[in-house]
C-alpha cells in the first residue's frame, strides 16, 4: 500500500514539471465541460491509455515500442485536428458532424465519447518524467516480469498526474470563465488555446517534451520523489546480500542496491531476452537456454556467412569473445540464411573453420529465434545484462566503439561491490586487422551497392532479353551505365540465382567502389567451376581480388562469397567481367565493400 501511495505522489509531482507542458493546453481546452461529461472521461482515457500502454513496454519490448509509436502518431494527428478545429469555427462545424454521429451511436453522449477519445489520445502523447519511482516500477518488472501490481502501480503513478491536472483545470476554469465575463475575448480566447494546442503538438512531434523538457522536469522533481522513495523503501541490502550473485531485492521485485556502493550502468532497459529455443542446430556448443546465460553479459549476433557486411564484423567478434570470455562475456551468432544454400549445415560448419568462429552459433533456419527478438537486419546485434535484459543493440557494421564500451559498462555492472566511481570504460579497444573480405569497406569511395541476379529481388539489369525467366536463354551485353548489369551466354534465371547452362558465358557489371564480390556456387557439389576476371578488358594485375590472381584466374569450388576484386590505386568507375571456362555455375549477388 505504501508503494501504491508513493507512486500516486509521485504522478501527482509532474504538475510542476516542464514535461507536462505540452499537454496542458489539450486538458485546458476541455474548460467548460460538465465534470462528468468532459473533465472525468478525458482524465479516465488518459490514465488508462498511459497505464496500459506502460504495461505493454514491461511486458513486450521492442514490439511494445512500435505500438506505441504508431499510437502516438495519430495522437499527434488527431491532436493537431482538435487544435485546428480551436482556431477555426467553421472547420470545427466541418469536422465535428462525422465524429458527432459516431459517438452517438457509440454511447448515445457525444460529449463523453469526444472526452474520452481526446483523454485516449493524450496519454498516448503523455511521456511522464522517469524520476526514481517510475523507474523502480518498470526495472521491477523487466526483472521479475510484469504483473497486475505493475499495471496498478503505472495507474496510480498516472491517476496523480490527472488528480493534479484536473485541480489546476477546475482552479483554471474559473479564471478563464472571470476573464470572458470581463473582457469578452472569449473567440480570442479559445483561438489562443488553439495556438497552444498546436504549439503543444509541435514540441512534441519534435520530441522536446522527452528531450530538454524530460531533463528540466527531472531535475526540478527528482530530489522530491528520491526523498519518498528514502521515506519509504525498505533499508538497504547487507553487506552479505551486496556480495551474492543478484541485486537485492525487495517483496515487489525492486532494486534497492545502493547506488553509492555498487555500479550501474545508465543504459536503457529495451526488453527481455527471448528464448533461443527455436534453434534447429547447434555449432559450438550445446543448445543453450537463457537460462543457461543468466549471471553473463551476452552478445546475440545475428548473420549469415555469406553477407559481406556480416563477415565484416567477424574481427570484431572474435576478438570480443576473446578478450571478455573470462570477465563474463558470451558471444552467440545465430546464423539466419538468406539463401537456401545457407540452410545446409555443413556450408556453415565449413564457414565457422574458413572464418575461424569459435563462439556457440544456433542454426535458426526456420527463422524463430529472428522472430522472437523481432529482427529485420543481417547483421544485427543485441547485448544483454547479467539479468536477462536487453540494453543496447546495433543494427549493420560500424559503431564497434560504442558496442565494447556497452560490454565493458555492462560487465562492470555484473561485478558486484564495484564503486561507482570505477569507469567501466577504463582499459583498451580492439582493433582487430581483417583480411581480404573481412577488412573493412572504404565507405567513401563506395557508389555502387548490393545487386541480386535472380530475378525476385533483381534491379538495373541491362541485357536486352527479359522473357527467359526459369527457362534456358542466350543472353546478350551491350554498353553499361553506373551500376548496370548483364548477362552474356546461355542462363537460366531463377528466383535466387541465375545457372549457366554453357562454357563461356560472362555477367559483366559497371561499378564503383574498391572491392566487388559475387556469391557464387558450382552446381554439382565437388564438380569445380573455372572462371577469368577481366577489369576494363585488361586482367586486374594488381587489383586482383583474394579469389582470383593477377590474371584474374580462380576457381568455383564451393558456394560462398568471392572476393574478385580489390583495387590497390585510386578507386574510380571501372567495368568488370566474369568469364567461365566451364559450365555448371550458380551467380546470386553482388556485394562492395
Amino acid at each position: 500500500m505504501i508503494l501504491f501511495l508513493v507512486s500516486f505522489l509521485a504522478g501527482a509531482l509532474t504538475i510542476v514539471s516542464p514535461c507536462i507542458l505540452p499537454v496542458v493546453p489539450f486538458i485546458f481546452s476541455r474548460e467548460g465541460q460538465p465534470l462528468f461529461r468532459g473533465i472525468l472521461p478525458m482524465l479516465f482515457g488518459m490514465v488508462a491509455s498511459f497505464a496500459g500502454v506502460a504495461t505493454l513496454s514491461a511486458v513486450g519490448g521492442g514490439w511494445a515500442v512500435e505500438a506505441n509509436g504508431a499510437g502516438r502518431a495519430a495522437a499527434i494527428a488527431l491532436m493537431a485536428v482538435f487544435g485546428y478545429t480551436l482556431l477555426s469555427p467553421r472547420a470545427a462545424a466541418v469536422l465535428s458532424r462525422p465524429l458527432v454521429a459516431a459517438g452517438n451511436r457509440i454511447s448515445g453522449r457525444a460529449g463523453v465519447a469526444g472526452s474520452l477519445v481526446l483523454g485516449i489520445a493524450t496519454g498516448l502523447l503523455w511521456t511522464p518524467c522517469a524520476g526514481p519511482i517510475l523507474g523502480l516500477v518498470l526495472t521491477g518488472a523487466a526483472l521479475h516480469g510484469a504483473s497486475l501490481q505493475t499495471t496498478l502501480l503505472l495507474a496510480a503513478y498516472a491517476a496523480g498526474a490527472a488528480t493534479s491536472l484536473a485541480l489546476a483545470l477546475l482552479a483554471g476554469g474559473r479564471v478563464l470563465a472571470a476573464m470572458k465575463r470581463s473582457l469578452g475575448v472569449g473567440e480570442r480566447l479559445r483561438q489562443a488555446l488553439g495556438i497552444a494546442v498546436l504549439a503543444g503538438v509541435g514540441v512534441i512531434a519534435l520530441g522536446l517534451d522527452t528531450g530538454l523538457l524530460g531533463r528540466l522536469s527531472y531535475a526540478g522533481t527528482s530530489g522530491v520523489e528520491q526523498s519518498l522513495i528514502d521515506r519509504f523503501a525498505p533499508a538497504a541490502p547487507s553487506a552479505a546480500a551486496e556480495a551474492s550473485a543478484a541485486p537485492e531485492t525487495s517483496a515487489t521485485g525492486l532494486v534497492l542496491a545502493d547506488a553509492r556502493r555498487i555500479y550501474r550502468s545508465s543504459l536503457p532497459v529495451e526488453g527481455v531476452l527471448p528464448s533461443l529455443d527455436g534453434a534447429t542446430d547447434w555449432l559450438n556448443s550445446q543448445p543453450l537456454t537463457t537460462a543457461d546465460l543468466r549471471g553473463k553479459v551476452v552478445l546475440i549476433d545475428f548473420w549469415t556467412y555469406s553477407c559481406i557486411n556480416c563477415i565484416r564484423t567477424l574481427p570484431y567478434l572474435r576478438a570480443w569473445a576473446e578478450k571478455y570470455r573470462d570477465q563474463g562475456l558470451v558471444v552467440v551468432g545465430v546464423h539466419a540464411p538468406e539463401f537456401a544454400f545457407e540452410k545446409r549445415i555443413g556450408n556453415v560448419q565449413k564457414a565457422l573453420r574458413d572464418f575461424a568462429i569459435p563462439y556457440p552459433v544456433a542454426i535458426d533456419n526456420d527463422f524463430r529465434i529472428w522472430r522472437a527478438f523481432g529482427n529485420s537486419y543481417w547483421p544485427a546485434f543485441y547485448i544483454a545484462d547479467a539479468t536477462g535484459r536487453i540494453r543496447h543493440h546495433q543494427f549493420g557494421e560500424g559503431g564497434y566503439e560504442q558496442t565494447e564500451r556497452v560490454i565493458q559498462d555492462l560487465l562492470a555492472e555484473a561485478t558486484k561491490g564495484q564503486t561507482a566511481g570505477s569507469q567501466a570504460g577504463e582499459g583498451g579497444l580492439v582493433r582487430p586487422a581483417g583480411q581480404g573480405a573481412q577488412a573493412p569497406a572504404d565507405l567513401d569511395d563506395i557508389r555502387s551497392g548490393e545487386t541480386y541476379v535472380g530475378y525476385r529481388q533483381a534491379a538495373n539489369f541491362a541485357s536486352p532479353e527479359r522473357d527467359g525467366i526459369d527457362q534456358p536463354r542466350d543472353y546478350t551485353v551491350g554498353a553499361l551505365r553506373l551500376n548496370h548489369w548483364g548477362l552474356s551466354g546461355n542462363w537460366t534465371v531463377g528466383a535466387e540465382q541465375a545457372r549457366l547452362n554453357r562454357a563461356g558465358g560472362a555477367i559483366v557489371y559497371r561499378f564503383r567502389a574498391r572491392d566487388l564480390h559475387l556469391i557464387l556456387g558450382p552446381v554439382q557439389d565437388g564438380k569445380p567451376v573455372r572462371f577469368q576476371v577481366t577489369i576494363d578488358g585488361m586482367p586486374p594485375g594488381s587489383d586482383h581480388g583474394t579469389d582470383t590472381d593477377a590474371e584474374g584466374f580462380g576457381t568455383v569450388s564451393e558456394t560462398r562469397l568471392y572476393q574478385l576484386v580489390r583495387q590497390a590505386g585510386a578507386v574510380r568507375e571501372r567495368t568488370f567481367e566474369v568469364r567461365f571456362l566451364d559450365p555448371g555455375v550458380d551467380a546470386y549477388a553482388f556485394t562492395f565493400g
